[in-house]
Order: C-alpha cells, then structure tokens, then sequence
C-alpha cells in the first residue's frame, strides 16, 4: 500500500507544528466535524493540575533514586511530598474548574507511581533486598495490589454507588496504603535493627498492606466531616499546627504513631459500618397456618 503524497502546504504545515494540538477534553476517536475545531490554545489555568500531577510524579521518582542511593529519610520525605501534591491536583481542578478526562487519566497513572511503585521500591532498597529474592516477590505484591486497587476505583468511580459509599473507602485507599508499607522504615530509623530476622517480619507485613489494598473491607472515608462547627475550627487549627511541629521535630516517631493509630482504626470502622449498614435483614415472620400449607 503506497503512501499518498503530501503538497507543499501539508508539508509545510507539519514541520511548523510537529505536535498535534491539545484539548484536554477532546476524544481522539471522534472526528473534527463532529467536535467542531481543536482548540488552538487553551489557558494556563487548565494546564495547573496537570502541572501538579507532573511534579508529584517526579517527586516519587526522585526518592526511588535517593532511596538506592542510601538516603533513604530524604527519600520518604519525597514519597510524603509526592502524596501531598497528589492529594492536591484534584482539589486545585474543582476548585479552578479545570477538570478534564486528561487530567482524571493523568492523576490515576501518578497514584501508581507515588503509592505503588515509589513507596515498594523505597522499601525494598532499604530492608527487603535482605531477603533478597522473597523480598523482591513482596515489593512486587504490593505494587500489583496498589495497580488492582487503583483500577478497581476507576471502575467503580464510573457506576452507581452503594448508600454507604458515600462515607466508606472499599479496602484501603492507595495513599494510606503507601503511608503504611513504609512503617518497617519508619521503626528503623527508631532503633530496630534492619537484619534478616526483621527484613522477614517486614515480608509479610507488606504482604498484609497489599490484601489490605484489594480487600472489600469498609474503611471510613471522613467524607462526612464536610463542615467544622465555629467553636471548633481554632481546636482544629491547633491540632494540625500541633501534628504538623511533631512531624518536622520528630518525623519518624509521628509517621510511626500515625500509621499503628491508622491500622488500630480499621476494625473500629468496619464495626461501625456493621452497625449501620450491615445489619443481616430480618426475615418475615411466617404464622402456624402458613406454614401448615407449606
């Protein structure tokens, strides 16, 4: 099959523009006389929470690399950072209205990177290559679970929700999750030896974290919380301000204390949802007289 020759002005045109105009919002598989003409620019203010996203991909990359290098603290400061500004892309587009299916696909690709990939090879790097291959097996189970996990919530994301979805995460969320694969790093830099005894203990509790993940355990969302009464806002003020000293005077104390207070609160949500929205339905009484005809 011959290919058709371009004119001088397709030509000319091509080399002008090598790349292809972009709009957040068009499908490719849609023809321009259907969507009308690509847009030609489009504002900065669309382009931030990708920006965002882009820099907390590269903030998780960069702690991989500080973490083979043997830094590992400033390695995890760079997985927190990647979470943090992960956390905010999607804020900053509700908020600026920039929302746009690119940026959806965008954020989903980051949270593989900084809550799957960064956070298991930090780990491993650190304590698991002890174990040498049944380490590498661990981090790669947590990486599936994170990957599962996160595909799992795009497609639920896209379907009818439950009644009590709208306050309950299904399994844990990938940021947490990533917050607590890290804890054998944490209690390392406390005092714990890093050897062959705990480099097997910290085996399976990723393994835990990863079933974690994937599971169908209800989780408590905190979506409820939308607004903070006016004799409480400065209390909360003050303890954000309070968390917020710990975790720069004393960050791996805090991260430790933060994720066992995370895992202690599991079982506490999944009873609290029993009791709200798992009651086993009561079947209908059935009188002597029916049940003689059956």
């Amino acid at each position: 099959m011959t290919e058709r020759p371009r004119d001088d002005a397709e030509t000319d045109d091509f080399l002008d523009q090598p790349f292809s105009s972009f709009d957040p919002d068009h499908d490719e598989g849609d023809t321009d006389n259907a969507m009308g003409p690509r847009l030609r620019e489009i504002s900065f203010r669309m382009m931030i929470p990708t920006i965002i996203t882009v820099l907390a991909i590269c903030a998780g990359l960069t702690g991989i690399r500080l973490a083979f290098e043997g830094r590992v603290e400033l390695a995890v400061i760079m997985v927190l950072v990647a979470a943090f500004l992960d956390g905010v892309d999607g804020r900053v587009a509700r908020l600026m209205k920039s929302s746009s299916r690119f940026g959806a696909q965008m954020d989903s690709l980051a949270d593989i990177v900084n809550f799957g990939v960064a956070p298991a090879l930090v780990l491993y790097a650190y304590l698991l290559n002890q174990a040498e291959s049944l380490g590498w097996i661990a981090a790669l189970i947590y990486v599936l679970a994170a990957a599962l996990r996160l595909a799992r919530f795009n497609v639920m994301d896209e379907r009818p929700k439950a009644k009590w979805q709208s306050n309950y995460f299904v399994g844990v969320p990938a940021p947490f999750g990533a917050m607590l694969v890290l804890l054998p790093v944490y209690l390392g830099h406390l005092g714990f030896e890093p050897g062959p005894v705990f480099a097997g203990a910290a085996i399976l509790y990723t393994i835990l974290v990863a079933f974690l993940l994937v599971s169908r355990l209800p989780v408590y969302s905190g979506k409820a919380v939308g607004r903070i009464r006016r004799d409480l806002v400065l209390p909360v003020l003050i303890a954000i301000a309070i968390y917020v000293a710990l975790l720069m005077s004393y960050i791996w104390a805090t991260l430790a204390v933060t994720a066992l207070i995370y895992l202690a609160t599991l079982p506490m949500g999944y009873r609290a949802w029993r009791r709200t929205y798992g009651r086993p339905k009561v079947a209908p009484t059935v009188s002597a007289e029916e049940q003689g005809r059956l």
